[in-house]
């Protein structure tokens, strides 16, 4: 497990061999735009399930509600918690390339995704360190084995993501059940091997060029049941240049890889 409490909720630097690792094993990423209704307690919630272990890294996109202003009041109370500001909207995937090469650079053993908005239930990132002992990447799944685990979506929205799901493993056949999932864990060794600053995708995109990096480079991937809850506060980033974008990038990953310039 990776939950300690060992009385010292000072950061520590361990060396381990050649490499350098931070003191606490997981850093999750969270990026916000106008979540200042949710930041402030979802970070009491992650910091009250995981005070030693976990560390947080929100990036803020400028947000116009305070919600940069909201965590800097919750760094004066709370241990581990670290805010990236950006200077306007540049989008999701770039946030999380952000934050990977932050959590690169400062030593982390895990580094996790996660929204900001409880749709992703913040006691299940337990699960996802626990099964990163044998894979490299784990992904929080709502439709393994054939099930539909989201709540509140309408209709409409659960069958493009569903039809998404399918799409891409239809044509690039990975094998992932759900690869337009946000909630996941990567390992360190397996972002350092990745060219993250050759990845400009998006929304959906991003998550499925991820993953299908990962997955061509042989690296072991996990799938684990989750369930999904839409927001109840605040207004979803998706946008249809998202989809259109989803679309396409499976035939650009499929083609790359084919002539070997993935």
């Amino acid at each position: 497990m990776l939950e300690q409490n060992n009385g010292n909720s000072k950061k520590q630097i361990l060396s381990m061999g050649n490499e350098t690792l931070h003191a606490h094993p997981a850093l999750v990423i969270i990026p916000t735009f106008n979540e200042a209704d949710n930041i402030g307690r979802l970070l009491g919630e992650l910091r009250k399930l995981y005070p030693t272990a976990v560390d947080i890294l929100v990036i803020d996109d400028n947000s116009p509600d305070g919600t940069a202003d909201l965590v800097r009041s919750m760094q004066l109370v709370m241990d581990g918690i670290h805010l990236i500001t950006r200077p306007r909207k540049m989008g999701l995937g770039t946030a999380y390339i952000t934050g990977f090469l932050y959590g690169l650079q400062k030593g982390y053993r895990y580094i996790a995704e996660m929204d900001a908005d409880f749709s992703h239930d913040p006691a299940v990132l337990q699960r996802f360190f626990d099964a990163m002992s044998d894979a490299h990447l784990v992904i929080g799944s709502r439709y393994l084995n054939n099930t539909v685990n989201v709540v509140n979506w309408p209709l409409g929205r659960l069958i493009l993501s569903k039809m998404a799901s399918l799409y891409t493993r239809l044509v690039t056949g990975m094998p992932v059940a759900d690869p337009t999932s946000g909630y996941k864990c990567f390992s360190a060794e397996v972002l350092r091997s990745l060219d993250l600053e050759k990845i400009n995708s998006q929304g959906y995109s991003f998550q499925i060029e991820m993953n299908f990096r990962v997955w061509k480079k042989g690296f072991a991937i996990k799938e684990i049941p989750i369930v999904f809850v839409d927001r109840t506060v605040g207004k979803s980033k998706m946008t249809r240049q998202n989809i259109r974008e989803a679309i396409w990038i499976v035939w650009w990953l499929k083609i790359k890889s084919i002539i070997g310039l993935l």
